[in-house]
């Protein structure tokens, strides 16, 4: 067995696969996950990382330490070329789906290529899985995909929806589809505290909206959920870790407390609160120690692991009763800025 941060077990060693294939693999999550593997699962022997970008992947490859050169793969290709994608999940028994054009304001723009990519792109990482003979896949997702309101959104909707839907048409294959869906992760690229970081240096801080909430989540944490998700029985769901909630306007307190606040309105397709559970997902939603799970209609789920959700809630960054202090914020901006320059 391995531990995460917090001291919980996961999985067992020996049923560690082998072999890993991570699409989106140079990004803030797919970095620390692999960082993760390396360090932490030797039983795993090829992590392959599957991206676009030759730049970042030399860059991600110089970090690391020589012990774990031989473990890694770096192959160019893009989640549009399914041609590309079968010839990258040779011998690979699991994938973890990370790539994704995820720029809200980018979306809105040019919405054919978030498209392509989130959408069909999702559909060749399925369809190849399927037709190689992959044994999991592991989708990420967003709290944005629940209840829409902006294409980036809508996009990811339809790949959660896609992946799912995959356990209908596998047939005897021995593989489970699983979609992962959070919050924002704390510290990655685009996200609110290094942009208050940086502006910090001008005085001037700028907010969306002073009352908005979203949820919080660390990248190790994500990892963790991810890892846990490589043990799970069955397929076929959506789970949703429970997680605290953040105040925009104490983030901003936490990092610059001198500083002035600018508010500058809520910009397209943005909310001004998150949800991770619809009211309408309510209906097939369960909860368990540290996650609720969304199964389809006419699932059944392990009810010694799971309660079912009452029906008509949503679970939203607003209302949610677990909301990060300043304190915690402060120490997360801390953290956040400690690890720049590590491995």
């Amino acid at each position: 067995m391995n531990k995460n941060k917090e001291g919980n077990m996961i999985g067992k060693n020996d049923e560690f696969p082998e072999s890993i294939l991570v699409t989106g693999g140079t990004g803030s999550f797919g970095r620390r996950f692999v960082k993760t593997i390396l360090e932490k699962w030797p039983q795993c022997k090829r992590v392959v990382v599957y991206s676009r970008d030759e730049l970042k992947q030399w860059e991600m490859l110089e970090s690391f330490p020589k012990e774990y050169i031989s473990r890694v793969r770096m192959f160019l290709g893009d989640i549009r070329d399914k041609d590309r994608l079968k010839k990258a999940l040779e011998g690979i028994q699991c994938v973890i789906h990370a790539a994704a054009l995820k720029q809200v304001p980018a979306a809105e723009y040019n919405p054919s290529e978030f498209i392509k990519t989130n959408v069909y792109g999702t559909e060749n990482i399925v369809e190849a899985s399927i037709e190689v003979g992959v044994k999991n896949l592991i989708s990420l997702s967003t709290d944005k995909a629940a209840a829409p309101v902006n294409l980036y959104g809508a996009t990811k909707l339809c790949a959660d929806k896609l992946v799912i839907a995959a356990n209908n048409v596998k047939g005897s294959r021995d593989i489970k589809f699983i979609v992962i869906r959070y919050g924002n992760v704390i510290g990655s690229r685009g996200s609110v505290i290094p942009l208050f970081l940086k502006q910090k240096k001008s005085g001037n801080l700028t907010i969306t909206h002073k009352e908005m909430t979203r949820f919080s989540i660390t990248l190790d944490q994500g990892v963790d959920i991810v890892l846990q998700a490589l043990f799970e029985d069955d397929g076929g769901k959506i789970i949703v870790p429970k997680l605290p909630s953040y105040r925009i306007l104490d983030v901003a307190k936490a990092i610059a407390p001198e500083a002035n606040f600018v508010e500058t309105g809520i910009r397209p397709g943005e909310k001004l609160h998150e949800e991770l559970i619809t009211s309408s997902d309510s209906f097939n939603a369960y909860k368990g120690d540290k996650n609720y799970v969304i199964y389809p209609p006419g699932a059944s789920p392990d009810l010694d692991k799971y309660t079912k959700m009452e029906q008509g809630l949503s679970y939203n960054s607003k209302d949610n009763d677990w909301f990060l202090t300043q304190e915690e914020i402060r120490t997360m901006a801390d953290l956040y800025l400690s690890e720049q320059d590590k491995f």
